[in-house]
């Protein structure tokens, strides 16, 4: 089991969420990490007292040093200081819970410096999956997701001898991703296009940061999942499916090749896969309260609906694809999520500027980080442009 961990942001939903754990469970704290925010930064370093505080940008870096002050603890800045907390000796756990591309580098770190890193940052597999998974076998990283559908799927493949895909002898036929559907299952395309920024941060079930509850609303969260578990599973993009389960109480499911199906069930709660994650490969008690199977309603499967939801067909086509196609879609859609949050463009605008991007921006292979650094910056330029 964990004993301490560097929280890199720890100021957001997951990240508020995995110090809930670790209240519950006596895990120090020995780095946090936020991109501003200082204000809770300041109370949860003041809470855990970790020996590195890192903020990524410099001014409220030297207001966060000046408030600790009277505490002995470091204040960094920069990706200098992300990378120094990333690979603190003392933390033997590293959860990577920053959003977007900006968790690449530090992940990276972590990587480099052998942690066991529970990820819930799926951009930085989706952007450079091979080039990490590679990484992570060459430093001896251990790698174990956090995101609910992926921790779903890492809990059904226990015990299981042989993780191949079945055409390679492998005892895997096929990886089921639930997925609630999101506010706007169910309306057609021109029905969404006008919705607004309150209506596509209204999720049925789970709450979540901004960004992510965007993407859940245009199904971009669940293409970035299928390319997600790709990396991590090892599976070809034709043994990933997407199942649309409105319910968000079966949190993903594997097909075995002798027609077995297991499925993992839990309330929609995000304490509950990081607390697997840091306990892995133990279980420990949780003060929450279980899925009452009596009262819970009836379990429903439905097929998503690509024309309605473009954002998922895209993310479908850049997984066949690959190369540096998968950081131009994710770039693109950061970027255009930004535009729709800061209520500079409709909510149907998302898919068409990803669209545009994914013409405009050619696929290379994606031999080195800067590949796909260069394919993600180009992505975002065409958007914002």
């Amino acid at each position: 089991m964990t004993k301490t961990i560097s929280l890199l942001g720890s100021t957001g939903s997951i990240g508020r969420q995995t110090l809930d754990v670790c209240r519950e469970h006596g895990v120090a704290v020995g780095a946090l990490t936020a991109r501003g925010s200082i204000d809770r930064l300041e109370q949860q370093a003041r809470e855990f007292q970790p020996r590195l505080v890192a903020v990524y940008e410099l001014e409220p870096a030297l207001e966060l040093k000046r408030r600790l002050s009277d505490l002995d603890i470091e204040v960094a800045y920069g990706l200098d200081g992300l990378r120094r907390a990333a690979s603190l000796p003392e933390s033997d756990t590293v959860v990577t819970a920053v959003v977007g591309m900006a968790g690449l580098w530090p992940t990276m770190a972590a990587i480099e410096a052998g942690k066991r890193i529970a990820l819930a940052n799926k951009e930085t597999l989706v952007c450079a999956g091979e080039l990490v998974m590679e990484a992570a076998r060459k430093y001896g990283a251990e790698i174990i997701p956090v995101d609910s559908e992926h921790s779903a799927i890492f809990q059904c493949l226990q015990g299981c001898r042989d993780r191949q895909a079945e055409p390679a002898g492998g005892e895997v036929k096929r990886l089921l991703l639930t997925c609630s559907g999101g506010p706007f299952f169910g309306l057609s395309r021109d029905e969404m296009a006008a919705k607004t920024r309150a209506d596509a941060l209204r999720h049925p079930n789970w709450t979540m940061g901004e960004k992510i509850t965007v993407d859940c609303a245009t199904l971009m969260n669940k293409g970035l999942e299928l390319i997600e578990a790709m990396r991590l599973f090892k599976m070809p993009p034709e043994r990933v499916e997407v199942v649309i389960h409105r319910q968000s109480i079966i949190h993903s499911m594997v097909e075995f090749c002798d027609g077995a199906i297991l499925a993992q069930m839990g309330t929609p709660d995000m304490r509950l896969p990081i607390r697997y994650a840091l306990t892995y490969p133990h279980r420990v008690m949780s003060p929450l309260p279980p899925l009452d199977l009596l009262h819970c309603p009836p379990l429903t499967f439905a097929p998503p609906d690509m024309e309605a939801f473009p954002c998922l067909k895209m993310a479908m086509e850049c997984a066949r694809a690959g190369g540096t196609s998968c950081a131009v879609l994710n770039g693109a859609n950061e970027a255009a999520v930004s535009l729709f949050l800061r209520e500079e463009i409709p909510f149907g605008r998302i898919p068409q500027l990803v669209a545009r991007a994914l013409d405009a921006v050619p696929s290379q292979p994606a031999r080195t980080l800067e590949d796909v650094l260069d394919a993600d910056r180009l992505a975002r330029e065409c958007v914002q442009g």
